[in-house]
């Protein structure tokens, strides 16, 4: 049986996908209130997108989009490490992202652990151009 806060999170995403009438964002925020992992990191995603390091707050502030992957983190979502780990490397904080994926490895997420097997400090995508910090694809590469 679906919980109230899985009914919820699906309505959010289905209004944000612009399948169903409505504000998607209120529901996040309200759902990311009440601790709801899944909803804290689509909020912290959606803000996290510029980049910029400025923009992303402290991890002691539950508020900003990086508290926001924290306090996930914290409450048991698997990949939040991970997607804390690939926030860092965006802004150029290599010696961040190193931990972070660190603890996603300890979490047991196996693409953190392959990843920090080979720790690569260029990545393909393009924020890490912008970040002077790409390479070119390999055969590889998701």
């Amino acid at each position: 049986m679906e919980s109230r806060e899985d009914r919820l999170f699906r309505r959010a995403w289905l209004i944000l996908d612009g399948k169903a009438p409505g504000f998607g964002l209120p529901i996040l925020r309200h759902l990311a209130l009440r601790g709801y992992g899944a909803a804290m990191l689509e909020l912290a995603n959606r803000d996290t997108s510029g980049g910029q390091r400025a923009e992303l707050g402290r991890l002691s502030d539950s508020a900003s989009p990086l508290g926001q992957l924290y306090r996930a983190y914290q409450g048991g979502v698997d990949h939040a490490a991970q997607n804390l780990a690939m926030t860092f490397f965006n802004v150029g904080d290599l010696a961040r992202y190193r931990h972070w994926l660190h603890r996603a490895a300890r979490a047991g997420d196996l693409d953190a652990k392959a990843e920090l097997r080979r720790f690569e400090t260029r990545k393909p995508h393009r924020l890490a151009r912008q970040l002077r910090r790409g390479r070119p694809c390999r055969r590889d590469d998701d």
